[in-house]
């Protein structure tokens, strides 16, 4: 028995899409920021913030994975070229996987660094690695060119879609608009 595709993204994961996108414009920024300011009141801020919204982006994307399993996803929209379409899948997965990556390298500096990360003053997460500086010296330049890394997949799957939207004003932006019909 084969389950038919949904025509669109379900509500759960447009909400959780939008909301990681809107924190991942803050994280990233901040992050370049914070580590070029010097010591500060805004930088320390900006160092719990981006700690902080990261463990949401992590959760996040788990949710985003449930929503995936439980909800399904659109097949891939009819009008890409076969590139389209790889470049597509490859960006998606991308994203998801350093949504994933990213949070967990920056747990994992902050534990070796031996930095509390405080999740809004709700909870700390525990150290999962021993302090060992050499190791945040290895993972600290890992999590920036992940950073980077994002950056450019965020550049180009944004753009991608606004250019679906804007210039062959197809529907594949409309399948994760929120209110949007497929």
């Amino acid at each position: 028995m084969t389950m038919q595709r949904p025509l669109a993204y379900s509500t759960a994961s447009k909400i959780i899409h939008w909301t990681t996108a809107l924190l991942v414009l803050f994280i990233i920024p901040a992050g370049f920021i914070m580590v070029n300011i010097g010591p500060s009141a805004l930088q320390n801020q900006l160092f719990d913030l981006h700690r902080a919204f990261g463990v949401v982006v992590f959760f996040l994307a788990i949710l985003r994975v449930l929503a995936r399993r439980y909800y399904g996803t659109p097949a891939p929209f009819e009008g890409l070229t076969p590139f389209e379409r790889k470049a597509s899948v490859a960006a998606h997965h991308s994203l998801l996987a350093l949504l994933f990556i990213m949070p967990l390298l920056g747990w994992f500096m902050m534990s070796t660094y031996r930095v509390d990360v405080s999740v809004f003053g709700l909870f700390t997460l525990p150290h999962i690695l021993p302090e060992n500086r050499a190791v945040y010296e290895m993972l600290s330049p890992l999590h920036m060119i992940g950073g980077i890394i994002m950056t450019l997949v965020l550049l180009l799957h944004a753009g991608a879609g606004l250019m679906h939207h804007f210039i062959r004003k197809d529907r594949v932006l409309h399948r994760m608009l929120p209110g949007a019909k497929p």
